[in-house]
């Protein structure tokens, strides 16, 4: 039996191989910036200005002024990035998309009523305008549905509350080929959104749930109805 003495060196080891350190949607990080939201956010409430009186709520200035309001409470409680929380801010964000929802959901089926009676489109430039910036505003919409909810909203997300995600986007399928810091932010709901509405089905980002399947459903149906309604009338006073 070989001796062997206690002050002898310790055989060398192979060195273990470092961890790969989680991604930053999995993560607590910093706020995403707020100006993208509230730049989508503005786009919308110009949009409801421009539509004709016979398709807005009465009176008119009412939900823009609500939604201009509660958008500058956010602002001043957020200004720079989404980080800062309070019990009234997520409420006072859903209150606002939830306003913006009504006030264009209320022109849709505005429209569609009138388009069906016959009593919309006698004009298909100022048609296809109208029918634009609807189509435009529930893009809109539901991006900011899709952020807002998406594991719990951006104040979740920040700091890493929920595991499992509503939305599979690529770069969570294939970490390798996105940066480190990289998490989903309202640019990348916003391409959701739209790539939705034009497609009417999912593209690149699969939703995980039910509500995510359903939201996407009904953002679908609406894009859908709206598109063919419109084009098919501008269609028809052009021939």
């Amino acid at each position: 039996m070989t001796h062997v003495p206690h002050d002898a060196p310790e055989p060398c080891r192979a060195p273990e191989p470092d961890r790969a350190p989680l991604p930053a949607w999995r993560r607590v990080t910093r706020g995403e910036p707020r100006w993208a939201s509230a730049v989508a956010v503005l786009v919308a409430v110009a949009l409801q200005w421009t539509l004709p009186a016979r398709l807005t709520v009465h009176p008119g200035w009412l939900l823009p002024a609500l939604e201009v309001a509660l958008m500058a409470a956010l602002i001043a409680a957020n200004p720079v990035r989404v980080e800062h929380t309070s019990p009234l801010y997520r409420p006072a964000g859903l209150v606002l998309i939830a306003c913006i929802s009504a006030a264009n959901g209320w022109s849709a089926v505005r429209l569609v009523v009138g388009l069906v009676r016959g009593q919309e489109g006698h004009d298909a430039a100022a048609l296809l305008v109208t029918g634009g910036g609807i189509w435009l505003t529930n893009v809109i919409v539901f991006a900011l549905w899709y952020w807002e909810w998406d594991r719990g909203g951006p104040l979740a997300r920040m700091r890493a509350d929920r595991a499992y995600p509503d939305f599979l986007f690529p770069q969570m399928q294939s970490p390798e080929l996105a940066p480190p810091h990289w998490e989903p932010a309202f640019p990348d709901y916003l391409y959701l959104s739209f790539t939705n509405a034009t497609a009417f089905s999912p593209t690149d980002v699969m939703p995980l749930n039910r509500w995510a399947k359903m939201l996407m459903m009904l953002q679908s149906a609406v894009s859908l109805l709206t598109v063919l309604l419109v084009v098919a009338r501008a269609v028809n006073i052009l021939n």
